[in-house]
């Protein structure tokens, strides 16, 4: 089933959640570290960026400074749609919080600051019904 791709559907629809625990940005300079699972990995030049449980980068010993929180919205968007992650960034910008997304195939996946992640849920609940 293709996802969707017009953006008052995709915003209407996009119902997020807010994932139980704590996650951190890391890097690693070979593989992922025993007993650590990511939720998102990325390489690059400098190493492979991990996204991991907060209890999970400690136990492994891994250096992080942000700690976040992990908004899925449910909404199957289409990896071509336009302009959802630019609606959301700006939404939350204007309330003050940083966001940084992750596509994956069937959703968009929101790190925001953690001790401010359920206010983010709220903001993007709102817009949501505004956009209905």
């Amino acid at each position: 089933m293709p996802g969707e791709s017009d953006l008052r559907a995709l915003l209407s629809g996009m119902r997020p959640r807010l994932n139980p625990g704590r996650y951190v940005f890391t890097t690693v300079g070979g593989g992922v570290p025993s007993g650590v699972v990511p939720v998102v990995t990325v390489a690059e030049d400098e190493g492979l960026t991990l996204v991991v449980r907060l209890e999970e980068a400690e136990a492994a010993g891994l250096a992080y400074g942000y700690v976040a929180g992990w908004i899925t919205l449910r909404v199957h968007s289409a990896l071509q749609a336009i302009g959802l992650t630019a609606a959301v960034a700006r939404e939350l910008a204007d309330a003050g919080l940083s966001c940084n997304v992750v596509a994956g195939f069937h959703h968009d996946h929101l790190f925001v600051p953690y001790e401010r992640a359920a206010q983010a849920v709220a903001v993007l609940e709102e817009l949501a019904r505004r956009s209905g």
